[in-house]
């Protein structure tokens, strides 16, 4: 990995009663990066994702060590000042769009939302264009319910990139889809990593998937990063 880094995780341990969940993970990622977080179910993937943005309810879970975004410690903001940090420098695909979203507000109104949130301002359609959705107009007036998965996943995309943060995390975002669908997802990618200069950790448990994806690869095994976690760079 070359250049200064935008994400160090340093040491980081997550807890819970009874329980070691991860085991001191530590690696970097750098501007403009796409960073592959490989493991069986089970292994600690979604918990290191949520670690990372401070998503772990404490108790029960005990976290330590040092989650730094452009050299500033995470895990020591409140929340105050996380609040401005999460959807504006770092922000979270999650692995259920339909979950994620509002099935109330429509599709326009809840990215219209994050911007609202840290005094930005945009539109809705450019954006579901800029994620590859094509009638953004139809998708922007509509409810979650009323689209397809692979719109609902593009469209929580589309809400992460909002504010144009430096750092995505994508939890499981190749999951549901098709081969087809995971070339396509895979491309868009590395076309907003291209275009944006974004990084992106995408976590999955597929090593197949994040060959053809990813810049890099790390694996966790039971909490662990492997011994070869520096990273088995795409060629």
């Amino acid at each position: 990995m070359t250049g200064a880094a935008l994400l160090e995780v340093r040491d980081l341990w997550v807890r819970l009663p009874g329980r070691e969940i991860l085991s001191g993970a530590s690696f970097t990622i750098a501007p403009g990066r796409i960073v592959g977080l490989r493991g069986d179910s089970g292994s600690g993937k979604t918990t290191l994702g949520r670690a990372i943005m401070k998503l772990l309810p404490s108790p029960p879970y005990q976290v330590r060590g040092e989650v730094l975004l452009n050299g500033r410690n995470l895990l020591e903001l409140d929340e105050n000042a996380l609040r401005r940090v999460r959807g504006a420098e770092i922000s979270c695909i999650f692995q259920d769009p339909l979950l994620a979203l509002n099935p109330v507000l429509r599709v326009g109104a809840q990215i219209r939302e994050v911007w609202r949130a840290h005094s930005k301002s945009g539109d809705a359609r450019e954006l579901l264009s800029l994620v590859g959705v094509p009638d953004s107009e139809r998708v922007a007036a509509a409810y979650p319910h009323q689209l397809s998965g692979g719109e609902r996943q593009r469209v929580g995309i589309a809400q992460a990139l909002a504010c144009r943060p430096s750092l995505v995390i994508a939890d499981e975002p190749f999951s549901a889809l098709d081969g087809p669908r995971v070339v396509e997802l895979a491309g868009l990618f590395r076309r907003l990593r291209d275009e944006l200069g974004t990084s992106f950790l995408l976590v999955s448990h597929s090593p197949g998937v994040l060959r053809v994806t990813a810049d890099e690869v790390l694996r966790l095994r039971e909490g662990r990063m492997a011994a070869s976690a520096a990273a088995e760079v795409r060629g």
